[in-house]
């Protein structure tokens, strides 16, 4: 098992390495992922992303999310409220850089679905923004998501999972349109509640693309004993 984690990583940087010598429109997100339960229909969420122009160091934005959600049924269903703070810096030409700051509150519904190896989520999100001095603007998000396990039946401890996911974004202003994310990766469970995925993503935005490699560290420890 050891080794195939070694393998996983090494195969990634490898092929993180690779994208940058064949491109500089790559960058690099780190994610830390929190979610959990307070008892079996509270749970609270928190999130951390740091993204990157390149590899790590050039940072192009740092967002802040979280919220407090309530299960409509046991372990399923989740309505949820939530803030984010958001940091983004902007090239303005090759080497200036302008900044701002945003602020969200969003609303989202979570729905899950599990077919033999197939764990399919489903995420609505609707987001109130405020970018720095402009007036509030409305977007929704859809997020649809698929894991499968492939040394075990279900996603329990020593684990690795492929994980692919699309999530559109659309504005209630303009052309409504705002951007589309594919993502792939490999994960790893350290435990039930402990994962490691290292993917990529291609968004597309503003009529071009912008690739990203992706860690993501998800933690879904829950804040209450479990019963047995």
């Amino acid at each position: 098992m050891v080794r195939s984690i070694s393998f996983i990583i090494t195969t990634f940087f490898v092929t993180v390495q690779t994208c940058f010598a064949q491109s500089s429109n790559t960058g690099n997100w780190l994610f830390y992922l929190g979610n959990h339960s307070l008892n079996k229909k509270w749970n609270v969420h928190t999130e951390v992303q740091h993204r990157n122009f390149n590899f790590a160091g050039d940072l192009e934005q740092l967002l802040l999310r979280t919220g407090i959600g309530f299960n409509l049924s046991e372990n399923n269903n989740n309505f949820l409220l939530g803030y984010a703070f958001v940091k983004t810096a902007r090239y303005t030409n090759e080497t200036d850089k302008i900044s701002f700051n945003e602020s969200r509150l969003f609303q989202q519904f979570i729905t899950k679905q599990s077919f033999n190896r197939f764990y399919i989520t489903h995420r609505y999100r609707l987001e109130e923004r405020w970018i720095g001095d402009t007036d509030m603007a409305l977007r929704f998000r859809y997020l649809l998501g698929l894991n499968i396990p492939l040394n075990n039946k279900s996603l329990s401890k020593n684990t690795i999972y492929l994980s692919v996911y699309n999530e559109l974004f659309m504005n209630t202003k303009g052309h409504g349109f705002d951007r589309d994310r594919i993502y792939g990766g490999v994960g790893y469970c350290f435990s039930k509640n402990l994962k490691l995925e290292l993917g990529y993503m291609s968004q597309r935005l503003d009529g071009r693309h912008r690739n990203q490699t992706v860690i993501n560290f998800i933690n879904t420890i829950p804040f209450y004993k479990v019963e047995h």
